[in-house]
């Protein structure tokens, strides 16, 4: 249920309906507009009370009952696109924001050559992961603390923003520690434990889509960050598990143009999870690009013959220079720019 204040009521007014509300035994999430305020009202048993209760308090405008399962990250709640936005870099704006590193920080060297090449062409957040949630118990799990650190160097002689995974409830004060994003991967779209505790961090959160998840759920998935953390909630598709095999997964560009209808919050595209293939890597950031896409999150290497972690999908940095000059020609096309 959304009650939508008049223009201009008061603070007064306002801590009024949220009283009322929390009397009745629900939560309450309110969304300060600079000219209007929207007041979300959370529970399991909205429907079954009479929006009258609400209407006639004062300063209220009216009252609306949202139809979808997902209520904080509905165009009902609010209908201004949500912008995110970390040391001066917007994303949800004009601008197509460039994510781009190595999918796992093996060495101080590594993180800092891949940093220097995607602050030189444009780019304006670095992504690696320092803990690595891998299918086998065999394959390289990440540096943790001590990539934690290399990634925090990196940020310090570049000026980049820093996003990497964290994938246990534990680790979340230890990664918010050395980063500026918090990353949920689509294994722990729907671990709704850790989801919980990264929204009380109070850290701006990309949260990737479930590999076998609908629409629906992953805007579900995003109401539990949203509930506690504000707005600063970006969401990105990386494909979805299909019965086709070619690709690594099967890129759902049309859930780009659905998620900005459904949706207030920004969205990106993880054209390389997609692809499992560098060949494949290009044509899909492309096409994320001319779809409406807010962002990219890429994949580069300095040496992807030798990595540790997805080197098979990892752009080498000159095929990286030459994608970024292939999307700033079509953001510009669509008005955009990076």
């Amino acid at each position: 249920m959304i009650i939508e204040m008049e223009k201009g009521a008061s603070q007064k007014l306002i801590d009024g309906v949220v009283r009322k509300v929390r009397e009745l035994g629900f939560d309450v999430q309110p969304n300060i507009g600079e000219k209007e305020t929207v007041i979300a009202v959370l529970g399991s048993n909205t429907g079954e009370v009479d929006t009258q209760i609400f209407e006639t308090l004062p300063g209220v405008k009216k009252v609306i009952r949202i139809m979808s399962p997902y209520k904080l990250a509905s165009r009902d709640f609010s209908n201004k696109k949500t912008i995110v936005k970390i040391n001066g870099v917007e994303i949800g704006g004009s601008n197509v924001v460039i994510m781009a590193g190595p999918c796992a920080v093996e060495s101080e060297e590594q993180i800092l050559a891949c940093a220097k090449e995607v602050k030189k062409l444009g780019g304006q957040i670095l992504r690696g992961g320092a803990f690595k949630p891998r299918t086998s118990p065999f394959a390289f799990q990440g540096l943790k603390l001590e990539g934690l650190k290399f990634l925090a160097k990196a940020r310090k002689e570049t000026g980049l923003i820093v996003v990497s995974e964290v994938v246990s409830v534990n680790d979340v004060p230890l990664v918010s520690e050395f980063v500026d994003i918090l990353q949920i991967g689509a294994r722990n779209m729907q671990n709704y434990s850790l989801l919980t505790a990264v929204a009380e961090s109070k850290k701006p959160v990309l949260l990737k889509r479930g590999f076998a998840a609908t629409i629906e759920e992953w805007l579900m998935a995003a109401d539990y960050l949203l509930r506690g953390n504000g707005f600063n909630v970006i969401l990105c598709e990386r494909g979805v598990r299909t019965f086709d095999n070619s690709t690594r997964f099967t890129l759902d560009v049309g859930a780009i143009p659905v998620v900005k209808r459904l949706s207030h919050l920004p969205i990106i595209v993880d054209p390389s999870h997609a692809a499992g293939n560098f060949r494949y890597v290009p044509v899909l950031a492309r096409a994320a690009t001319a779809a409406g896409a807010d962002g990219l999150i890429i994949e580069i290497h300095p040496d992807p013959q030798n990595a540790l972690s997805d080197g098979a999908q990892s752009l080498t940095f000159s095929d990286f220079a030459r994608l970024i000059g292939e999307i700033r020609i079509i953001a510009e096309a669509i008005g955009r720019k990076i």
